[in-house]
This record gives structure tokens, C-alpha cells and sequence, in this order.
């Protein structure tokens, strides 16, 4: 079966071998880590006594999500017996792994492509025991290939939506293969335990550890906090975040911010587009739109600025603790939403369009507390946001219900770290 695999990874690679080449020439994230990737890895890490342990997080949510559970063997006692590595599939979540973790782990790598050769030169450079995969990332040949090698395999904080759900259920004869080469699968939920036992995996080896999301913790103190308020200038003026906005979701937004300015002049915007290279659009469409606009890269505040885009890396979480609620984009189109918690975690309710299936277990347990609010339309996204704004109990309620909500939900990286460490 695997060598089926290997032939049609072959033959599809050779048909699409001329537009690979223009996408690699002419887009620059996709040469991000090419040759790493496909096994050409200068590092090579000398056998000895210790253990060696990869964390996979393919971007950067998933790096977010790990943070704590890798800080967490870092911090245990048997550290000196482990050399720790981290991989990761985009620059923007190599960028992230290095900026969290760099001189405090033994390497920092590109995950290998999916083909036979990538994945030996990988393993062979190096010399794992343990890889840990965050998410649900299913390569056939890199598992098939660590399992021949004796590494155990984990997936941590699993999950499975819908559609890959149905993806995965039509090719259940391939895929129970795969899955039954791990030594423990970790799901979130009950939901996603059943979803992956229904295609293929063995329950002997699933266990729920709940959602590894849970326990971000708050990283800035008050100083570092009002430091920030300064730098941009907040006062008492009211802020929403519109994070992680895709084309479609800009205009949207936009147009609900200026709607409500009018009555509120001191209502600001932070806008953090989901992808770097979409910067210089939602800043020309920004301009259109005749706002008064600034680039955080440029150090701008609100002072004189209505809007700031957001044009840095790895700022958007911390930039939660000043503002007074959040848009998550990737609601309003049907990407599935992002993760609502990084602003949650600091008692920001956040808004959400009604598609959210990535984290619709997540988003289940905040609609149940309150403390995020599903709109269908921009007349709901207006409402919701003007009484978020005037309506100071509904907000100190809302807040509140944050707060409740990381108490009750904390622990999934004791659970983690317990299954495959003790």
C-alpha cells in the first residue's frame, strides 16, 4: 500500500512539476525551507545517552498552542536527559519557534516533504526517540518511516473537523495503517476521539487530553501592559482587535468601524491581517476608505490615528491586554475561523462570524458562558459592537464570563505531558 503511495506521489509531482516550479519561482513563502525540506539538513545530531524528542507545530497557531506543553519539559527535572527539537511547515511558524524557543531547545527545523527520501534524510539526521505531533498532521510515509525506526509516535491535542472527517471516513482502508502506528493519540474531545476510532485508529491507543488551547497563559505583567497602552496611545478610548482577517473580512469590518464612529469618535481599531502579504492591500483599501491610518511597524499610535494596521509578527496575542474586545477572522468566510482564546485569556470577549468549525468545540463552551457572540451579518456585528461599547454592564458581565471560562478549562497540558512522559 505504501508503495502505491509512493508511485502517485511520484507521478503527481512529475505532472505538476511545471507549475510547482512557477509557484516556487514566483511566490516567496513556498521557497521558504525548500531544499531543507526535501532532506538536505546540515545538522546531524551525535548518538548518546540522551532522549531525543521532536515537537511538531506546522504554523504559527499550532506553535502558540504547544508553547506551554514544550515549556513544560523544559522545566522538568529530567531536562538534561533530553536534547529537544521543534519543526515546523511555514516561515511565518519557523519565525515564531525561533523568535519562543531559539538557544533554549537543540534545533529548530523545516518538517521534511512527504516523500521517502525527505523523511529518511530527516530521521537519519536526527536519531529521534520520540516525536511529538501537535494537532492532527497524518503523513503516511514520514509515520510509516519513524514507526520502522522504533520512534514512538504521539499526536497531541488532536482534533478532527467535519470535512476532513468525511475526507479521511472514504479512505479508512489507508488510513487505519497509518493511525495504528502511533503509540498514543490525544483528541480534544470526545467528539474528535470517536471521529478518529471511526476512521481506522485503534481505541486502545486514543484518549481524550481536552484542548492544549486552554492553558495559554498571560505573559505580560501590569508594566509591560501599560507600557503598551502608551506606546499606541489608548487613554480611555474604546479598541477592538480585528484579528486575522481575510479578503472579504477587511471591507466588512471597515465599514462596521466607521458606522459606529461616527457616534463615537473614540472608538479605535487595531487590523491584523491572517497573512503578510495581503499588508499592502488592506493598507491601500484602509486608505480608500479615507481612514486615518497607521502601521505599527512605523510606531504609530492613536493619537492622531484612527486605525493601526498591524504589520508586525508575533505581536497580535500580547496586543489583546489593551484592547477592549476582538473580531476573529475567518468567520465570514468559509476558512473555519481562528483561535478565539489568545484574546479570551486576557478577559476580552471576542466576536466571531458564523463560520467557525475549526474551533467548534471551543466556541461551544464560550457561547455556553457568554463570553463570545456569533453574528450572521454586519447589522449583528454593529449591534453586538455598539453595546459592547455602551452598554458597561453587558461588557463587565461579558468580561467576567472570560475569566470563568480558562478556570474551568485548564489542564490539558498535565494531561499531555502525563500520557507520554510518566
Amino acid at each position: 500500500m505504501f508503495i502505491i503511495y509512493n508511485i502517485l506521489q511520484i507521478i503527481c509531482t512529475l505532472i505538476c512539476l511545471p507549475l510547482i516550479f512557477i509557484v516556487i519561482l514566483f511566490i516567496k513563502k513556498f521557497r521558504f525551507g525548500f531544499f531543507e525540506k526535501l532532506g538536505f539538513y546540515k545538522y546531524q545530531n551525535k548518538k548518546d545517552n540522551k532522549e531525543n524528542i521532536l515537537i511538531h507545530a506546522v504554523s504559527v497557531g499550532e506553535v502558540n498552542a504547544v508553547q506551554n506543553f514544550i515549556e513544560k519539559i523544559l522545566l522538568d527535572g529530567k531536562r538534561k536527559d533530553y536534547k529537544i527539537f521543534i519543526s515546523t511547515v511555514t516561515k511565518t511558524g519557523y519565525e515564531l519557534a525561533k523568535k519562543k524557543f531559539e538557544n533554549r531547545v537543540d534545533g529548530i527545523f523545516c518538517f521534511p516533504y512527504d516523500f521517502y527520501f525527505s523523511v529518511k534524510s530527516f530521521l537519519n539526521k536526527l536519531n529521534l526517540n520520540k516525536i511529538i505531533i501537535a494537532e492532527t498532521e497524518i503523513w503516511p510515509n514520514f509515520v510509516n518511516e519513524a514507526n520502522k525506526s522504533g520512534i514512538k509516535l504521539y499526536i497531541i491535542n488532536g482534533r478532527i473537523s467535519p470535512n476532513s472527517y468525511c475526507g479521511y471516513k472514504k479512505l479508512k482502508f489507508f488510513f487505519s495503517k497509518i493511525l495504528n502506528q502511533y503509540t498514543k493519540i490525544l483528541m480534544q474531545t470526545n467528539e474528535d476521539k470517536y471521529r478518529i476510532i471511526d476512521i481506522g485508529a485503534n481505541e486502545n491507543i486514543v484518549e481524550v487530553m481536552g484542548n492544549l488551547k486552554f492553558d495559554i497563559e498571560k505573559t505580560l505583567n501590569t508594566n509591560d501592559i501599560d507600557n503598551l497602552k502608551s506606546q499606541f496611545a489608548i487613554g480611555d478610548k474604546k479598541l477592538m482587535i480585528a484579528a486575522s482577517t481575510h479578503k472579504g473580512e477587511d471591507e466588512l469590518v471597515i465599514e462596521v468601524f466607521k458606522k459606529i464612529q461616527i457616534n463615537n469618535p473614540q472608538f479605535k481599531m487595531i487590523i491584523a491581517p491572517r497573512h503578510p502579504e495581503r499588508f499592502n492591500d488592506v493598507m491601500n483599501l484602509l486608505i480608500k476608505n479615507n481612514l486615518n491610518t497607521g502601521k505599527r511597524s512605523e510606531n504609530d499610535n492613536f493619537e492622531e490615528k484612527d486605525v493601526i494596521l498591524l504589520d508586525t509578527i508575533g505581536e497580535l496575542s500580547k496586543l489583546y491586554s489593551i484592547c477592549s474586545f476582538a473580531f476573529i477572522g475567518g468567520s465570514f468566510i468559509k476558512t473555519g475561523g481562528h483561535n478565539p482564546l489568545e484574546a479570551i485569556v486576557w478577559d476580552k470577549p471576542v466576536i466571531s462570524g458564523p463560520f467557525y468549525f475549526n474551533f467548534k468545540d471551543v466556541y461551544n463552551i464560550l457561547k455556553n458562558k457568554n463570553s463570545s457572540f456569533i453574528v450572521n451579518n454586519k447589522e449583528e456585528f454593529y449591534n453586538i459592537t455598539q453595546k459592547l461599547i455602551n452598554d458597561k454592564e453587558f461588557y463587565n458581565l461579558a468580561q467576567k464570563n472570560c475569566y470563568e471560562v480558562f478556570k474551568e478549562n485548564k489542564g490539558a497540558v498535565n494531561q499531555a505531558f502525563e500520557y507520554i512522559f510518566k
